[in-house]
């Protein structure tokens, strides 16, 4: 919306900035920042008094999480307000993959909102049905999918790009759109296993967003995709805006989430912005860059995969829980230990694919 003080611009004074996308990035990460400051005490404690008993813990969890009872859940709200927020004060309204990123971010988080209320208010595990919230995330990730092709480039639609090799495109043809889809719901599943231990999931969250983040302003700018030989997709780099206000709302959240948490995030936070990061990988055509970027939240949703399908054929478990991360907890690791070790993993995989822009 400050965008439009552009209009005001003679062209050299101070209402020029709002021209640039890396100020605007920097207005959206502070005013995200102060948001969760300002409303994160406040929310706690509206969630704990409507809660009452707050996130129901899993009694064949960890020991551990059994002192956790009487948090309170639903604390992506936090996040995704701030981000919301932010977004709209300091983004392009005319920018279409703006629009997407955030309609799945809001989709997703809708999803999960419901699914929260429902333990909570029924004191179970349960929630929603898996296939209820499978089946409505597959229709706003074919959506969001749907909407992106139609505003990617010709020469890009339907093309699934590889990373490292310089102009390799495959032709997913009607392929494509489902392979979007597995992208999106995959993502925001991934990090909703993730979300097992107080601060786990929202650092590697901020750290991929941060990645993807820098990803979406060089393909969106013509003259650093000719540097670095990538494909350029016009109107990506407005994408930074909201890969910074996702960083400092995070930021605000985690002040309370830092253990012991006073919130948790809840499927409300982890799926919309799991799904935010498939979104963003979608729009900048950097799919597999994603698997890469957020190699930790693949590992977590394999060792569910593998859990599942070893234990149905053999009756017994490779890990001693999963996701992986319970399985480190029931070897005797901290619960610090597990989550400072896993940020250390993610900032690694980050790195790993920034590279991937130069090295072709």
């Amino acid at each position: 919306m400050l965008y439009w003080l552009t209009a005001l611009s003679d062209g050299g004074d101070f209402f020029n900035l709002f021209r640039y996308i890396t100020f605007r990035a920097g207005g959206a990460f502070l005013t995200a920042l102060v948001f969760g400051f300002v409303f994160g005490k406040p929310l706690i404690n509206v969630l704990r008094k409507k809660q009452g008993k707050g996130q129901p813990i899993r009694d064949d969890g960890p020991e551990g999480h059994f002192v956790k009872a009487g948090t309170p859940t639903m604390g992506g709200l936090l996040i995704v307000g701030a981000l919301l927020t932010a977004t709209l004060l300091w983004a392009r309204w005319d920018n279409p993959f703006v629009w997407m990123v955030l309609f799945v971010t809001l989709g997703f988080a809708l999803i999960g909102f419901v699914d929260d209320y429902a333990k909570v208010s029924k004191q179970s595990t349960a929630g929603v049905p898996g296939k209820v919230r499978l089946a409505l995330g597959i229709a706003i990730a074919a959506a969001a999918a749907v909407w992106s092709t139609w505003h990617h480039p010709d020469a890009l639609q339907n093309q699934l790009a590889l990373p490292v090799f310089k102009d390799v495109l495959l032709n997913l043809g009607m392929f494509y759109i489902p392979f979007s889809v597995i992208v999106i719901v995959g993502s925001a599943n991934a990090v909703n296993l993730t979300d097992g231990l107080d601060g786990l999931a929202i650092m590697p969250v901020m750290i991929a967003a941060g990645a993807l983040g820098i990803i979406a302003y060089a393909v969106g700018r013509v003259d650093f995709t000719e540097y670095l030989d990538v494909h350029y997709v016009p109107g990506t780099g407005e994408i930074l805006v909201f890969t910074a206000a996702l960083f400092g709302g995070g930021l605000g959240f985690l002040w309370y989430n830092a253990p012991p948490a006073a919130v948790f995030m809840g499927d409300t936070g982890s799926l919309a912005l799991g799904g935010a990061l498939g979104a963003i990988a979608v729009a900048t055509k950097h799919e597999l860059v994603l698997a890469i970027v957020g190699g930790l939240f693949v590992v977590e949703a394999l060792s569910v995969i593998v859990q599942v399908l070893y234990f149905k054929r053999t009756g017994r478990r490779v890990f001693l829980m999963a996701p992986i991360h319970h399985h480190y907890e029931k070897k005797g690791w901290a619960e610090p230990t597990i989550v400072i070790r896993f940020w250390i993993i993610s900032l690694i995989l980050a790195m790993i694919g920034l590279a991937t822009l130069k090295v072709r």
